[in-house]
C-alpha cells in the first residue's frame, strides 16, 4: 500500500509544494515497480532541457543563465547555497509542438558586484531547481567568473644570434588572465604557422620552436597572447641568423715580380667561401701570402765566328756563316742580331756572261788561248783601278757628309760592303734624322740605326722641347675629370687641386735648365675604373693622373693623394696601383714593402708618393681583418622645401677626404642647403654590420615627421664600396604652424655593433634661405699652381747647401741616411741611394709631408741635432786631422748660427717660409 505525505514550506515570501511519495511493495503485492524510464507524460519528474553554462563577465557587463525544463511546475535558481528571489527570475512557458508538452524556461543576470562581492571557498556558482507533480530536478552547477587580461607577459622572448642549421627556442609565458590566453607568433607581423612549415613547432609549452635555422628564419618575433577580454603584444624579440666567413682555395702564385733578380711572388684567398653575412666572423689568417723567388735574367745570344770560306763555286761565289751560340741564348733572350751567312764574288768579277769561270769555258781553238789571256789581265787591271777610284771618292764624300771615319778597311778591297761609322762630332744625328726624313736608303745610317729609330728620336725630342697645346686632351678635363696645370721650368713648382687633398711637387733640377713643360694633374670624378681583384678591396682616395706622358724629369716628383684608412698593417694591405693599356690596373708596391721604382709614405690622412714616371695612380686598401677601419665624414643639411610649412634634413655618409666631401659641397650648394652642424668623424669597421641613421629628439607637438620613417639603413656592401661616391638619407618634416621658426633635433649615425656619432641640430626656420657660410672650406680654394722658389718652404739657398752637405760620404757612412733617420724617413733606404743626390729627393718628401704647415722647427731641430753630433766627432778628431769638408759645411758655430745657416733657415722672412700662393 502507498502512503502520502503533503507538507508546506514558506520560503522567500512564496508557498512551495513538495511531494515526496514513498512506495514499499510487499511480497504479496499483486503491482510491478515503475521502469525507470517513462514517457514525457503529466506525473513525471522534470527534464532539463537547457541547463545553465559557465559564464565570464567582461569588463560591467552582467551575464545571463538559462535554464529550460519539461514537465516543470517552477524553476528557480539557486546560487551559492541561496535561493535567488523571485523578482529577479524571468519566466516565460510555451507549449513544446512535437510532445505537446509544456515547456518552462527561466533566466537571471548575474552582475560584476554580485561575484566580486562573493567570499567563499570555491568559485561563484549558480544552479537552478525544477519542480513536478512527483518531485524536483537539479542542474549542473554553473561557475561565473570575471574575466581579465593582464598587460605584462611573465616572460617576454629575448633575442638570439645562431648559426645557420642551429636550433631557436623563443621562450613565452603569457600574462595571467581568465580564461588562459591562448599564443600565437608572428613574424615581421606575419603569423607563423606549423601546420604551413614542418620547420617550426609552436605547441610546446607556448614557446616557439625552429629546428634549424635558415637565413630566412631572421626577422623580428612577437608573442601574441589573447583571450575573451583583450589581446597583448610582447616586446619584439630579434633573431639573427648569421654565416661565419669560410676561406677560398689559394690561387696559384703569380709570376715573380721583377723580370730578373730577386723578387716576391704571391696568392691569394678571399672570405667568400662563404661569405660572412649578418654580423658572421670573418676569416682568421691571412687573405694574401708572399714568397721570395729569384726570376733567371735573360742571356741574350751571341755570335761565333764566321767560319771559313767555302771554294769558289762555278757561279763565281764564295760563302761563310757563323751560329748564334757565343752564348746561346737563354731565359727569354734576344737572339742575335744580323745574317747567319753571307756571300761574296770571289773572282774579282771576272766571270762569262753564263756565270762560269773563264778557265772552265772550252776555247774556240788552242791558237787563240794567249790573247784570251792576255785580254783577261788586261780586263782585271782596269776593273781593279775603277774600284779603288770608286771607293776613295765614296770615302771623301761620306767623310764630307756626315762627318765620319771609315774603320772597316774592307770597303777598299772586297766590293761594297756596308759601312760602320763612328760620330766625331756633335750635330751628326740630326743630319742622319733630316736625310732619313728626306727618304735616303737604308744603307746611307750607321749600321744598327734603322728609320724607325730615328723618327722616334725625333718625337721624343720634339716631347721634351714643345708644350702641349691648349687642345691637348689632357688639358682639357670633362665633366668627369678635376685638374689644373701650369708651367715649370728648372726651378719646379707645385700643383694643387683646391680642396681636394690632391698635390704633385715638381722639385728644383727636375726638369732641364733650357726648355719649360707645361704639366697637368686631373682627379677622376666619375665611377672608377679600378677593378679590384677581391669583392672587399676598396679605393682608399680619389684616382688622380699627372703628365705629360713623355715628360722627362731627372728626379722623382713628389704627389700626395689624401685617405680614409685608419692605415695599420696588421690590419690593412694598402697598395698603390697605376692604370697600364687597356685600362687595365697594375700593381707597383705594397706600402709595407720596399721598392727602388717608387716610395710610399703614409700618414693619418694622406699618402706620399716619389714617382719617377708619369700615369694614373689609385691606392687601393684590402683589410686582413674585421678590426681594419675606414672614416667617414658625416654632415647634415637643411633647407625648406617648395611647400613653405615642408623642412628637409639630408644626412651625408662620405669616405674621409676633402675630394669626396666636395662632392656633398658641390650638390648643396646648387640645393641651397645649409650645414646646420660641424661635420664629424665616424670609425666604419669592416664586419660586415650595416649603417643606421634616425632622427631622434623632434618636438611632437610643433613638428611632424613624414612619411613617420624615423630610422633608415645602409646595407654594410653600400658603405664599404662606396669608393668616394656620398650616400646620403633624407628626412621630411612639416611644421604644424607658419610661426614656428625654430627646430632642434638629434641626429643618430651608427654601425650595428659599432661606433656612434650624435649631430646636434638646432637651426632657425624661416621662409627666406640664408646664405651658408662652409667654413670647412679652405681660404685658398683659387689657388691651382706655384713656380720658383715661392712654391717651396725651404729656400733654394738653404736647400742647395743642405745637399752639398748630406750628398758626401764620411767615414762612418753616408750622410744623406743620417738626414732621413733625423727626418723620420728611413724606410726604404735603397730608393733613396739609387737617386743621383738622395737629400733633395728626401728634402722634396719632407716639404710634400709638411705642405700644410708653416714652420720649419723640425727640420731645424733635426739638423741642429747633427751638428751637434758632428761637431763632437770633430772635437774628438781636432787634434789628429784637419777638419772635413762635411764639417765645414754644418759645423757648431755660433748659438745664433747653430748648423748650416740655420739661422738663416729659422730667421728666414715670411714671404719665403710661407709661400706665396698665385692663381
Amino acid at each position: 500500500m502507498c502512503a502520502m505525505t503533503k507538507g508546506r514550506y514558506l520560503s522567500l515570501g512564496f508557498v512551495f509544494l513538495v511531494y515526496c511519495t514513498t512506495c514499499t511493495t510487499s511480497k504479496g503485492a499483486t503491482g510491478d515497480i515503475l521502469p525507470d524510464s517513462l514517457p514525457s507524460v503529466p506525473g513525471t519528474l522534470p527534464h532539463f532541457m537547457k541547463e545553465p553554462e559557465d559564464a565570464y563577465i567582461i569588463k560591467s557587463n552582467p551575464i545571463k543563465l538559462l535554464c529550460r525544463a519539461v514537465p516543470a511546475l517552477q524553476i528557480f535558481f539557486k546560487c551559492n547555497g541561496e535561493w535567488v528571489h523571485q523578482n529577479e527570475h524571468v519566466s516565460r512557458e510555451y507549449m513544446d509542438q512535437n510532445t505537446g508538452l509544456k515547456v518552462r524556461e527561466v533566466l537571471i543576470n548575474v552582475s560584476r558586484q554580485q561575484v566580486e562581492d562573493f567570499h567563499g571557498p570555491e568559485d561563484y556558482w549558480c544552479l537552478c531547481v525544477a519542480w513536478s507533480h512527483l518531485g524536483t530536478s537539479k542542474s549542473r552547477k554553473a561557475t561565473v567568473h570575471i574575466a581579465y587580461l593582464r598587460k605584462n607577459f611573465e616572460q617576454d622572448p629575448q633575442g638570439k644570434e645562431v648559426p645557420i642549421k642551429g636550433m631557436i627556442v623563443l621562450h613565452c609565458r603569457p600574462p595571467e588572465g581568465v580564461p588562459a590566453a591562448e599564443v600565437e607568433w608572428l613574424k615581421n607581423e606575419e603569423l607563423v604557422s606549423s601546420l604551413t612549415d614542418d620547420n617550426i613547432d609552436t605547441r610546446a609549452d607556448h614557446n616557439l620552436i625552429i629546428n634549424e635555422a635558415r637565413l630566412s628564419d631572421s626577422g623580428n618575433y612577437t608573442c601574441l597572447a589573447s583571450n575573451i577580454v583583450a589581446k597583448r603584444r610582447s616586446s619584439t624579440a630579434t633573431v639573427v641568423v648569421f654565416v661565419n666567413g669560410g676561406w677560398s682555395l689559394w690561387t696559384e702564385w703569380s709570376p715573380c715580380n721583377v723580370p730578373c733578380g730577386r723578387g716576391v711572388q704571391k696568392r691569394s684567398r678571399t672570405c667568400t667561401n662563404p661569405a660572412p653575412l649578418n654580423g658572421g666572423a670573418f676569416c682568421q689568417g691571412m687573405s694574401v701570402q708572399k714568397i721570395t723567388c729569384n726570376a733567371l735574367c735573360p742571356i741574350d745570344g751571341g755570335w761565333e765566328e764566321w767560319s771559313a770560306w767555302t771554294l769558289c763555286s762555278v757561279q763565281c761565289e764564295r760563302q761563310r756563316g757563323r751560329e748564334c751560340n757565343d752564348p746561346p741564348p737563354r731565359h727569354r733572350g734576344k737572339m742575335c742580331d744580323g745574317p747567319s751567312d753571307t756571300t761574296e764574288n770571289c773572282t774579282g768579277g771576272m766571270c762569262s756572261q753564263n756565270g762560269k769561270l773563264l778557265h772552265d769555258v772550252k776555247p774556240q781553238s788552242m791558237d787563240g788561248s794567249n790573247d784570251v789571256a792576255l785580254y783577261s789581265g788586261l780586263g782585271a787591271g782596269i776593273i781593279a783601278v775603277t774600284v779603288l777610284v770608286v771607293a776613295v771618292m765614296l770615302y771623301r764624300k761620306n767623310q764630307s757628309d756626315y762627318g765620319v771615319d771609315v774603320i772597316d778597311s774592307s770597303a777598299l778591297t772586297g766590293g761594297f760592303q756596308s759601312f760602320n761609322f763612328k760620330t766625331t762630332r756633335q750635330g751628326v744625328a740630326d743630319r742622319a734624322e733630316y736625310h732619313a726624313a728626306k727618304g735616303h736608303p737604308p744603307e746611307t745610317f750607321p749600321r744598327g740605326l734603322n728609320r724607325d729609330y730615328s723618327n722616334s728620336t725625333v718625337e721624343r725630342r720634339s716631347t721634351k722641347k714643345g708644350l702641349l697645346t691648349p687642345n691637348s686632351p689632357h688639358l682639357n678635363p670633362t665633366k668627369d675629370q678635376l685638374g689644373t696645370t701650369g708651367v715649370f721650368g728648372h726651378l719646379g713648382g707645385r700643383l694643387v687641386v683646391p680642396n681636394t687633398g690632391v698635390s704633385l711637387l715638381v722639385p728644383h733640377g727636375a726638369i732641364a735648365e733650357d726648355p719649360t713643360s707645361e704639366m697637368f694633374m686631373v682627379i677622376n670624378q666619375g665611377e672608377s675604373s679600378v677593378q679590384t681583384e677581391e669583392g672587399f678591396e676598396i679605393l682608399l682616395g680619389p684616382e688622380v693622373t699627372y703628365g705629360p706622358p713623355g715628360i722627362d724629369l731627372s728626379r722623382p716628383v713628389a704627389m700626395t693623394i689624401a685617405h680614409c684608412a685608419e692605415v695599420d698593417a696588421d690590419n690593412w694591405n694598402v697598395q698603390l696601383k697605376r692604370k697600364i693599356q687597356d685600362n687595365k690596373w697594375e700593381e707597383v708596391m705594397s706600402v709595407e714593402d720596399e721598392s727602388t721604382s717608387c716610395y710610399c709614405l703614409m700618414d693619418s690622412s694622406s699618402c706620399h708618393l716619389l714617382l719617377d714616371q708619369p700615369g694614373s695612380y689609385a691606392l687601393v686598401g684590402e683589410p686582413l681583418t674585421q678590426a681594419a677601419v675606414k672614416r667617414l665624414k658625416l654632415a647634415v643639411f637643411g633647407s625648406m622645401g617648395p611647400n613653405p610649412m615642408d623642412y628637409s634634413l639630408r644626412v651625408y655618409c662620405v669616405d674621409d677626404t676633402p675630394h669626396a666631401f666636395q662632392g656633398v659641397v658641390a650638390t648643396e650648394t646648387c640645393r641651397g642647403g645649409q650645414l646646420l652642424e660641424e661635420p664629424k668623424i665616424l670609425p666604419f669597421r669592416g664586419n660586415t654590420f650595416s649603417l643606421q641613421v634616425s632622427i631622434q629628439d623632434v618636438p611632437q607637438f610643433l613638428w611632424n615627421i613624414k612619411p613617420f620613417t624615423t630610422c633608415q639603413e645602409f646595407s654594410f656592401s653600400q658603405v664599404w664600396c662606396s669608393n668616394q661616391q656620398p650616400l646620403h638619407c633624407a628626412f621630411s618634416l612639416e611644421r604644424y604652424s607658419p610661426t614656428t621658426t625654430q627646430f632642434s633635433c638629434k641626429i643618430s649615425v651608427k654601425q650595428v655593433k659599432g661606433h656612434e656619432q650624435i649631430l646636434q641640430v638646432y637651426t632657425s626656420v624661416a621662409e627666406s634661405k640664408k646664405e651658408s657660410v662652409l667654413f670647412f672650406m679652405q681660404t685658398d680654394c683659387t689657388v691651382t699652381s706655384q713656380t720658383g722658389p715661392k712654391a717651396f718652404k725651404i729656400p733654394l739657398s738653404i736647400h742647395q747647401r743642405i745637399c752639398a752637405t748630406f750628398d758626401t760620404a764620411n767615414t762612418k757612412g753616408k750622410d744623406w741616411q743620417i738626414l732621413a733617420q733625423k727626418l723620420h724617413l728611413d724606410r726604404n733606404l735603397l730608393y733613396f741611394a739609387k737617386q743621383q743626390s738622395p737629400s733633395a729627393v728626401i728634402l722634396s718628401l719632407w716639404e710634400a709631408q709638411h705642405q700644410d704647415t708653416g714652420d720649419l722647427d723640425s727640420l731645424a731641430s733635426a739638423l741642429e741635432e747633427i751638428g751637434k753630433i758632428q761637431s763632437k766627432s770633430t772635437v774628438a778628431k781636432s787634434h789628429e786631422e784637419p777638419e772635413s769638408d762635411s764639417v765645414h759645411h754644418f759645423g757648431t758655430g755660433s748659438p745664433d748660427n747653430p748648423v748650416c745657416g740655420m739661422g738663416e733657415l729659422t730667421n728666414h722672412e715670411t714671404a719665403n717660409s710661407v709661400p706665396e700662393y698665385t692663381s
